[in-house]
């Protein structure tokens, strides 16, 4: 069952998040002096759903309002970039209808206010923020967990918000401290999963939290990897150029379906024309036969390094 409290104040994504919703995988705002960016409340969508929705439809997408169906879960609705009501059905798992509230919803609100939600993990390295976006199960929470080993922090895990400051640069805002990572990452990592809670209906999958390597500022984007699986023993690292760059975005963006109904294709292709104007982007293909993550890190660093010298 959904847990419901006092309204209370959170901090993810970048926004001040007012909720009557116990949401207990974001840090708590004790100063509430600043007005908050967005409100999370529990509500009765149902009549609302049956008069918009059509028959095995799971989506209702127009400019203002997103509303989606999760069968035996619940019903969403995320409205002007600013409100995320649910109802919860009656029997649901609360670990699960907060998976979609700080999956989907979050995507969709993140668009309504216009700031891209890139599908993957962020990590800090030397001050700046690198996403690794890629498929599921493309192995982009690993590799990011691979950079955590070696002492860097984490920025974001799925959802991956990006924006523009006042000077026009990119920036990647901290989404929240938590992980999801299969068992047998952990396995390659030394990481028990005896005391981590599983990911809803994903037994093998855990949520693992990573307050004290968690960096919870914004940073300037300097950097995209595409991480990509191959059948070659091999890795490999390789720049994307010319227009495979905007086309990279858009298939990373998070759930990009959305954006035509919205009427952000323009908008989405406006910021990621600027994107690729300001930041490097590279393809990482990885083997499937053997585990790399590690092997990965230094591969990126040492790019990273070369670049320094050239770019």
């Amino acid at each position: 069952m959904l847990q419901t409290v006092q309204k209370e104040v959170y901090k993810g994504f970048g926004l001040k998040i007012l909720s009557d919703i116990f949401l207990p995988e974001l840090p708590k705002v004790s100063n509430q002096e600043e007005r908050e960016d967005i409100i999370f409340e529990v509500a009765n969508l149902s009549g609302v759903w049956a008069e918009l929705a059509e028959p095995n439809r799971y989506f209702v997408i127009n400019e203002n309002v997103i509303m989606f169906h999760i069968p035996n879960v619940a019903i969403y609705s995320i409205q002007n970039g600013n409100r995320i009501s649910v109802s919860p059905i009656v029997g649901s798992n609360a670990d699960q209808v907060r998976l979609y509230l700080l999956g989907t919803c979050m995507g969709a609100l993140l668009m309504q206010r216009k700031i891209l939600p890139l599908h993957g993990s962020a990590i800090q390295i030397n001050g700046k923020g690198y996403a690794i976006v890629g498929d599921s199960g493309a192995g982009k929470s690993t590799l990011a967990s691979a950079f955590l080993q070696k002492g860097y922090q984490l920025m974001s895990d799925d959802i991956i918000p990006v924006s523009y400051t006042k000077e026009n640069k990119p920036i990647v805002s901290p989404a929240y401290p938590q992980q999801k990572l299969w068992q047998e990452s952990l396995e390659a990592f030394g990481v028990a999963s005896n005391n981590l809670r599983p990911i809803i209906e994903r037994e093998t999958k855990f949520a693992v939290p990573v307050n004290a390597q968690f960096a919870n500022k914004h940073l300037p984007l300097a950097g995209v990897f595409e991480l990509v699986k191959t059948e070659n023993e091999n890795i490999h690292i390789e720049p994307i150029k010319n227009l495979h760059r905007l086309h990279k975005l858009f298939y990373h963006t998070y759930r990009n379906f959305f954006l035509a109904p919205c009427g952000l294709l323009e908008w989405h292709f406006s910021f990621t024309s600027n994107l690729v104007n300001n930041i490097q982007l590279f393809q990482l293909r990885r083997p499937i036969s053997r585990f790399t993550a590690n092997d990965l890190t230094e591969l990126i660093l040492s790019t990273l390094n070369e670049g320094e010298k050239v770019w």
